[in-house]
């Protein structure tokens, strides 16, 4: 994967553009997981975009990836601050126009986020196991991944990735349990969305209840729901043909307005 910076209130980002293959099509914008980067999506973006013609942007965002490392520990306010403040400024400086975010995990609340503040900004979201309150189940599935790491190989695996593995896995696993954290909620701006939305979630997940989908087509307007079996946290990697062909679904629907 090919690596550009761009400047983003004086501290550089890394980011890829995909080419689209046609013009018609929305620009697809990839918002990744706590523990993620521009290259931990895989393949997954060029197979995606290659399925689905649009123009597709990948990206780490600050203290992720080789992106800029974060000056100062993350709050409780994280997720909003990188809604309302860092991806504006992104989309912006890339002179991208009501693109489609496609967000996974921490990524899809801050496409819920954004999509709550300016909806009419987006041709539409699509989430994957994006999370709206804190549950038990992913306070105990982030204490589980403390005591791993602690006794494993996955800061190497990480540092494959990151110029700071153990400063991104503390950032995500100590904001999560801090305890100011548990009250994080955004349930109550969903009402907000007015572009079409599409949720994803694995049966199997194990951050994570099916409440986190169903409390977005309870509350938002245009919502289409996707319950996966035999998948885990990350629905694009355990079944990417599955993600794939809906997430075009969605598109020719979108296009087709």
């Amino acid at each position: 994967m090919s690596r550009a910076f761009v400047d983003i209130d004086e501290q550089l980002l890394e980011y890829e553009i995909i080419p689209a293959q046609r013009c018609d099509r929305p620009t697809l914008v990839l918002l990744h997981e706590g523990l993620g980067s521009m290259t931990q999506w895989r393949d997954f973006p060029a197979a995606l975009a290659r399925a689905s013609a649009c123009r597709t942007l990948v990206w780490s965002r600050l203290g992720h990836g080789h992106s800029a490392a974060l000056g100062a520990p993350r709050t409780a306010a994280y997720l909003h601050e990188e809604a309302l403040q860092r991806l504006p400024s992104l989309l912006a400086a890339l002179a991208i126009e009501r693109p489609l975010l496609v967000g996974h995990s921490d990524g899809g609340s801050i496409a819920l986020l954004y999509a709550a503040a300016w909806p009419q900004r987006l041709s539409g979201v699509v989430l994957m196991a994006p999370h709206e309150f804190v549950e038990e189940k992913a306070l105990a599935g982030i204490r589980a991944a403390g005591d791993f790491y602690a006794s494993s190989e996955w800061p190497q695996k990480l540092g494959r990735y990151h110029r700071d593995p153990d400063a991104v896995f503390r950032s995500w696993h100590d904001t999560w349990l801090a305890p100011e954290f548990r009250t994080w909620d955004i349930r109550a701006c969903l009402s907000a969305i007015t572009c079409p939305l599409l949720a994803i979630q694995g049966e199997d997940d194990e951050y994570a209840t099916m409440r986190q989908i169903e409390c977005i087509a309870e509350a938002a307007a245009d919502v289409e729901l996707l319950k996966l079996a035999d998948c885990r946290h990350s629905p694009h990697r355990d079944q990417p043909q599955s993600v794939i062909d809906a997430i075009v679904r969605f598109i020719d629907r979108i296009a087709a307005r």
